[in-house]
């Protein structure tokens, strides 16, 4: 018992393990994050309904999105932004990892006939021949990213993009950093059965790495017959590492936000938001 609890709180290396299927995939978990997709007032899964509302309008004039415009959205969800964006006129793909999440935003395509491309899909694994005006990556989903699979993901991008393009994405900032503290909890049932269907005991330790600006999340969930472990990573940004790493990749920075939304930047704001385009 002593040697599981050891390992239960073994701090690993930053970006050591990658299990983002087993909480997108899984069908008890991908459920709960649909449900948290479609709560309105929550900022989980996706931010509230008013935000979005504001950031697909203030998204639609500034990239004049219009007949025609060509977007993918990665981690595009229950298609909270690509089913607006495409009532807009633009033709989009949505690449994401829940099946559930695909399933639910085709059926509000064909609903609302709305001509949407969804690929349920790891967008790391993503490729396509046709390229796009704007490619969208909302919610942080850059920061879950280990630096060798940022550095691909922006290559894709760079691949995908007509000349000229632009990709829209948001990260959590130093300000944000400096709020995480480290803990270490334990509870039966942890997030109100969040993990499972069954009975279950879940741990919560929470690292920080202040090198690096990485905040690891990990969750053990012990249930009768296994245990699973799951690494929520998340790197934290200041603006010129962020541009480095687009420089790098074959960018230009446009302009920086507070939020996806074009709130004027605030070095002192939990997020921020880049616009770069493709040198």
């Amino acid at each position: 018992m002593f040697e599981k609890l050891e390992r239960i709180n073994e701090r690993p290396e930053p970006f050591q393990f990658y299990t983002a299927s087993d909480l997108w995939t899984d069908e008890h978990t991908s459920k709960q994050m649909l449900s948290f997709h479609l709560n309105e007032v929550l900022d989980v899964s996706s931010r509230n309904a008013e935000f979005i509302n504001r950031s697909v309008e203030w998204i639609a004039s500034e990239f004049n999105i219009g007949r025609e415009t060509q977007i993918a959205d990665f981690g595009c969800g229950p298609g909270l932004y690509a089913a607006p964006l495409a009532k807009r006129g633009a033709n989009v793909t949505g690449i994401d990892f829940s099946k559930r999440s695909i399933e639910y935003a085709k059926e509000v395509a064909a609903r609302e006939q709305l001509k949407i491309n969804y690929v349920n899909q790891n967008y790391l694994e993503f490729e396509r021949e046709d390229q796009f005006d704007l490619v969208l990556m909302i919610m942080c989903d850059f920061c879950a990213l280990s630096p060798s699979q940022r550095k691909g993901i922006l290559s894709k991008f760079h691949k995908i993009l007509k000349p000229g393009g632009a990709v829209l994405l948001d990260v959590y900032s130093l300000s944000a950093f400096d709020q995480r503290e480290e803990a270490a909890t334990y509870e039966m049932s942890l997030l109100n059965g969040f993990w499972s269907p069954n009975r279950y005991y879940g741990f919560l330790n929470t690292f920080k790495y202040d090198e690096e600006k990485v905040v690891l999340d990990k969750y053990t969930i012990v249930e009768t017959g296994r245990t699973r472990t799951v690494y929520n990573w998340l790197q934290y940004f200041a603006p010129e590492e962020l541009e480095r790493e687009f420089v790098e990749g074959g960018f230009s920075i446009e302009a920086l936000y507070s939020d996806v939304a074009g709130t004027p930047y605030d070095r002192n704001s939990n997020e921020f938001a880049v616009i770069a385009k493709r040198s």
